[in-house]
């Protein structure tokens, strides 16, 4: 099984933005917590990071074909981009949102999700552990490619 993990806005910034949210782990953390936790479950998955709306867009693309699921935190974008629910919807792969903290208990406005409307489930304020669960989950969901 081949996954791709596809972070959004400021996730590279973890470790220094807003610690008593999102921790003192850092994003080079999260990537090698990733790692080890695809390596245990026996499958793949690619750790990708943006700032940039349209490279996310693209990326959700190019699983078309190439992956089984597709585990996104969308951050900022998630309550924004319309693109990004269009590109879920496109590829129509199994895909589940991640978000480090729990976005219901935040500001009102995080508590709209785009992304969410193309994806199985939402996975929130279980921090790096909650890519592990996505992951997980997706091991256990129907997840053929569309070759």
């Amino acid at each position: 099984m081949k996954l791709r993990v596809i972070n959004g806005p400021n996730l590279n910034m973890l470790g220094i933005r807003e610690p008593a949210v999102y921790g003192h782990e850092t994003y080079a953390d999260l990537v090698a917590f990733v790692r080890e936790s695809a390596a245990a479950l026996g499958i793949e998955a690619e750790c990708l990071q943006s700032n940039h709306e349209g490279e996310i867009v693209t990326w959700i693309q190019e699983c078309f074909g190439h992956c089984d699921g597709i585990v996104i935190n969308p951050a900022a974008y998630t309550h924004t981009s319309v693109a990004i629910l269009d590109a879920l919807k496109a590829v129509a792969l199994p895909a589940i949102e991640v978000h480090l903290s729990d976005v219901q208990s935040r500001e009102a406005f995080r508590h709209v999700s785009y992304a969410a409307l193309a994806c199985r489930e939402v996975i929130a304020g279980h921090g790096f552990l909650g890519y592990r669960m996505a992951m997980e989950a997706l091991t256990h969901m129907d997840c053929g490619r569309q070759d």
